[in-house]
């Protein structure tokens, strides 16, 4: 279980690092964002992020907002991870931690 959780969190840094990427090019390329690669190459990584956001937030939430709400989703579910490894590890090393 302890490789999952590790697996886990990492899936989630590297979806966490991707939103961050993609964020900067949105402040950096503009309106010309959709005609560059790497943006759209980010978009497309983080379309099922988004689209999970989406699902799970209320209406009145606006889709401006629907990638601020995935980013911040991300990191409680990344806290959450680590968590869930610290437990893993602890169980694992049976309770000592040198």
């Amino acid at each position: 279980m302890l490789l999952a959780a590790i697996i886990l969190k990492g899936l989630i840094e590297v979806a966490l690092l991707v939103m961050v990427g993609q964020g900067i090019l949105f402040v950096f390329a503009g309106s010309s964002r959709h005609d560059n690669l790497v943006y759209r190459i980010f978009a497309t990584v983080t379309q099922p992020i988004m689209k999970a956001t989406r699902f799970i937030t209320p209406r009145f939430v606006v889709d401006q907002h629907i990638g601020l709400v995935a980013f911040f989703l991300l990191l409680v579910l990344w806290v959450l991870a680590v968590a869930l490894k610290v437990h893993f590890f602890i169980a694992e090393s049976g309770g000592r931690v040198s």
